[in-house]
């Protein structure tokens, strides 16, 4: 194998034991559920990073922009799909919103292909890691566990599922950020026209 064969396994490796030293050494999080969101992640990076062309890729891998949006939207679907399979109210709630953010980047990107530059990391790792968390949740969730690390488990995955929820909300108002500043500066060289040609607010006139 050459090098570039192990890249997607030590990728996987450095993603499984960030998510296990943070939520256990960090956070204090119990090893179990630890080792599971660990677990997850490592999985992640398997989907992400393998060089099977049936498995997901990331984005640098000369896919067209037609085959990044078909896979975020079935990957949203599927997020959608989570919704009657989950049981927690406010969980349910979280991943609506994300699941109707998730539609707005997309319909973004579409419709001004130059933004895909600015969230990448969306498309090729937060998406399709949020879907893998979701359905690593509902499969715990429905065991029925009772034990102190299942319990800890749902809670740090239903205060991530949030935190995600609010960035995903982040990166969407990231994607309007250059337009907010040109649109803005657009309109302040208009009111200067308006102004130089003695057309302000200070003429009593209507418009009719």
């Amino acid at each position: 194998m050459d090098k570039k064969g192990y890249t997607g396994p030590i990728i996987s490796a450095l993603l499984g034991g960030v998510f296990f030293a943070v939520p256990y050494l960090a956070l204090n999080v119990s090893l179990l559920p630890s080792v599971v969101i660990a677990g997850v992640a490592f999985t992640a990076g398997n989907l992400l990073f393998s060089e099977d062309k049936n498995k997901l890729q990331t984005v640098d891998d000369n896919k067209n922009l037609y085959e990044i949006l078909n896979e975020a939207k079935k990957q949203n679907s599927q997020i959608y799909s989570m919704i009657n399979k989950l049981e927690d109210k406010e969980l349910i709630s979280d991943v609506k919103e994300i699941h109707e953010t998730v539609s707005k980047i997309i319909d973004t990107v579409s419709k001004n292909p130059k933004k895909l530059d600015k969230i990448q990391n969306f498309f090729s790792y937060y998406l399709p890691v949020t879907l893998k968390i979701l359905i690593k949740y509902d499969d715990i969730e429905n065991q029925r566990l009772i034990s102190k690390d299942s319990k800890e488990f749902m809670d740090s995955t239903e205060a991530m599922v949030k935190k995600i929820s609010k960035s995903f909300k982040i990166q969407l108002s990231n994607l309007y950020q250059s337009d907010i500043i040109d649109t803005d500066a657009e309109m302040k060289v208009f009111q200067t026209m308006l102004n130089a040609d003695g057309i302000n607010d200070k003429n009593d006139f209507d418009i009719k």
